[in-house]
């Protein structure tokens, strides 16, 4: 069954990324060109997606269980740490620079772009690094 709710959540993130033209790395950079010919959509996509979220998570906060009755533990809200705000600036610096986000990277994957094989490349890589600093560090 969480392979099923998994499935179908993929699909519907998928979905939606094709609707709102999300994964067209153009129309990303164009929202970041906010002294040029900005293009406000990844605005009211990021709105819809936060009137989804914000439901889902109240749920969550209250319940401690998914909706198939899992436990669950989400993060706390207010512990601000270096390796969060360095890991935001790396993701918000690949954004801007690629206009490519890893939800769409993944669908961009389908067309076998050079760009998106790389990106994806990059997040992989990104992963081993992350984990290698984590044993590194003693937070495994």
């Amino acid at each position: 069954m969480n392979f099923l709710v998994a499935l179908v959540a993929g699909l519907l993130f998928g979905a939606g990324l094709l609707l709102s033209r999300m994964c067209d790395p153009e129309r990303v950079l164009a929202f970041l060109d906010v002294a040029g010919a900005w293009d406000p959509a990844l605005a009211f996509t990021m709105g819809g997606a936060v009137l989804v979220a914000v439901p889902a998570f109240h749920f969550v906060r209250k319940r401690h269980v998914d909706l198939l009755g899992a436990p669950t533990s989400l993060p706390d809200r207010f512990e601000i740490t270096p390796r969060l705000i360095g890991g935001s600036a790396i993701f918000g610096i690949g954004w801007g620079l690629s206009g490519i986000c890893p939800g769409p990277s993944l669908l961009l994957l389908t067309g076998g772009s050079v760009s998106s094989l790389v990106f994806v490349a990059a997040i992989v890589a990104g992963f081993f690094a992350a984990r290698g600093f984590d044993v590194v560090t003693g937070r495994s």
